[in-house]
Formats: C-alpha cells, sequence, structure tokens
C-alpha cells in the first residue's frame, strides 16, 4: 500500500510518499481501505517533533479516516466486509489501508461523502468529551469557543448550539467572523476587540458558563476573567503557550472548574463511550443535515505537503481533507 512517511521531524519536506505491506487486523480491530482522511493539527505538531505518537500507536500521521471495511479481527461482532464507515485511528490514517479499533468506528451518515465523512471523527470525539462530557454544556447556558473558524470551532459551534447554547467565539479575520455567524455564533474578531469586553456586554457582566480553548497563553487570564460564576474552562490546545503567570484568586471567587484533555492518550474504553453517544445523539442530526461538517479544502493524498501547509496558514475555515483512492 502507499502510505505518507515521516522520515525525520520537521518541515513539509519530510513528508514522502512511500510503500508498504498492508497490515492485519487485530481481534478487535477492523481494515479500512481509505477513501479520505482529514488533517488536524496534532498531525502538524507530530511532524514538527512536539507531539510524539504513543508508544504502541502506528508511526504514520492521520488520525481520522472514511472509507469501507475491508477485514475484521475474530472479536469483531458489530461490523461486517463492505460497511461504510468513519474511524477514529490510533495513527496510520495518511495511507490506502488503515487498522482502527472496532468500538471507535461509526457508521458513514446518510447521504454523506467520503470527504464529509473523514472531517468527522477527531472533531466531533474532541468537542464532544470537552464540551459535554467534561464541561457538561447544557441548554439555555452560554459558551465561549475560541478558534471558532477552525475544524474544531465550526463543529462545537453547531454542537453547542443544538444542544440549546448561546454561543460566542473568537476568530482573526473578517471572513472567518462571517463564516462562523452564519453557523449562528456571535462573532468576535480578536484583533479588533476585547474578547472579555464583548461577553461582559452581552452577558450583562455575567460572563459566560462555559469556555472552550486552544489558544492558551495570555487567554488563560482572560478566559479567567470572561467566565461565569461556577463556570467551566477546557483546555484543548496551547498554540500560544502552555505557561503563564496567572492571578487564581478570580478562580476561587467564582468557584470556576478549570480542566482540560487530549483525546489521543485516553483509553480505547474511553473513545468507544465517546463513539457510542456520539452515534446515539448527534449521528441523528448529521442522518437529517442539521448539522453538517465545514470543508474548508480538499487535496490529492500526493498533495500532503501542501495541505499541512493550508493548515499552517492559519487561514482556513473548517476541515481540511486529504483523499485517496475513488
Amino acid at each position: 500500500m502507499k502510505f505518507i512517511a515521516l522520515k525525520n521531524s520537521g518541515g513539509v519536506d519530510q513528508l514522502e510518499l512511500q510503500t508498504m505491506a498492508v497490515p492485519q487486523p487485530n481481534a478487535d480491530e477492523v481494515l479500512i481501505r481509505v477513501y479520505a482522511a482529514g488533517i488536524n493539527r496534532p498531525d502538524i505538531l507530530q511532524r514538527q517533533g512536539a507531539y510524539p505518537a504513543p508508544a504502541d500507536a502506528s508511526p504514520i500521521l492521520g488520525l481520522e479516516v472514511a472509507g469501507e471495511i475491508i477485514a475484521c479481527g475474530e472479536k469483531v461482532k458489530r461490523w461486517q466486509l463492505g460497511d461504510k464507515v468513519c474511524a477514529l485511528v490510533n495513527g496510520g490514517g495518511y495511507a490506502d489501508y488503515s487498522l482502527a479499533p472496532a468500538a471507535q468506528c461509526l457508521p458513514i451518515p446518510a447521504g454523506f461523502s467520503y470527504v464529509q465523512a473523514a472531517a468527522l471523527p477527531e472533531t466531533f470525539f474532541t468537542v464532544w468529551h470537552n464540551l459535554f462530557q467534561r464541561a457538561h454544556l447544557t441548554a439555555g447556558e452560554s459558551v465561549l469557543i475560541h478558534g471558532g473558524a477552525s475544524g474544531i470551532g465550526t463543529a462545537a459551534i453547531q454542537l453547542a448550539r443544538a444542544a440549546g447554547a448561546q454561543v460566542f467565539t473568537t476568530a482573526g479575520s473578517a471572513e472567518k467572523c462571517a463564516a462562523i455567524s452564519a453557523l449562528g455564533a456571535i462573532s468576535i474578531h480578536y484583533n479588533e476587540q476585547d474578547f472579555v469586553a464583548v461577553i461582559k456586554e452581552h452577558t450583562q457582566g455575567q460572563g459566560v458558563n462555559v469556555i472552550l480553548d486552544m489558544v492558551g497563553g495570555d487567554y488563560i487570564q482572560r478566559n479567567i476573567s470572561a467566565a461565569a460564576k461556577e463556570g467551566r474552562i477546557v483546555n484543548i490546545a496551547f498554540l500560544q503557550g502552555s505557561k503563564a503567570q496567572l492571578d487564581f484568586m478570580p478562580l476561587m471567587l467564582k468557584r470556576l472548574t478549570l480542566t482540560g484533555s487530549t483525546l489521543r492518550s485516553q483509553s480505547t474504553a474511553t473513545k468507544a463511550t465517546i463513539a457510542r453517544e456520539l452515534e446515539e445523539k448527534v449521528w441523528p442530526q448529521l442522518n437529517n443535515k442539521t448539522i453538517e461538517p465545514v470543508i474548508d479544502s480538499v487535496f490529492p493524498f500526493a498533495q500532503v505537503a501542501a495541505a499541512h501547509m493550508r493548515m499552517e496558514s492559519n487561514q482556513h475555515i473548517g476541515k481540511i481533507i486529504l483523499t485517496l483512492g475513488e
């Protein structure tokens, strides 16, 4: 099979198309013929040497795929040969064939292309786990989503609105603000507006109940300022750094919860629970098209370097996808 090899940590010049034997599934895995794979920020960090793969994961980049099951391990009960699925994989997505734990597979929603389906797993698993399982966002609450034009952001806006929350998002250009406003969020242009002041204005000084942050840096203190009493702040990345000098007194006075997570290092059992909840609570909305992934751009497999450069430019709105085969 063809796959994208990472020769050494570094720039996009370290990505090279190579061939290797097709892997075979373990007892609880399926083998997927990959037709589309998502590009995610952890792929960029792994390529740069800042986010090494777990010891038991494939060294091949790629955390989400969509395609057709062509082999099943002996303990796999639900899936059959020929089933069309999307899957959260433990690496190995940038390849013609990818292994996935059976419990981390989901059916492709009705009418979805492989490209649309490949935009779902990493993003929706991450958003569901952090907004709903960790932060417990509920109807009638308010949420601030940083990086609103990203794949994570555009999914989080839709899921939060579907749950009945008021949504605020930050973005760095007029084009991005327009795109997230079209999804039903109140957009905040962070190069022109102070998100803390905007939040205070719109919430009569109360702040928001939940904050989903992938920025870090000085946003950490500002998030504490923007949070309402009993608010929950969830960090999922630190694009501006994970270190900051903080005044924690407001955290105590507001009785805030400050938490965070990464998805990749969590157990298959935890990911299986997320998958079950997504299929029960989100997949019906995908099936009826009330929620749809926002696709920024699609690149042929051989143009993976260009796809990485697109993500690193921070100009994208929504997901970046690689196509293989069909």
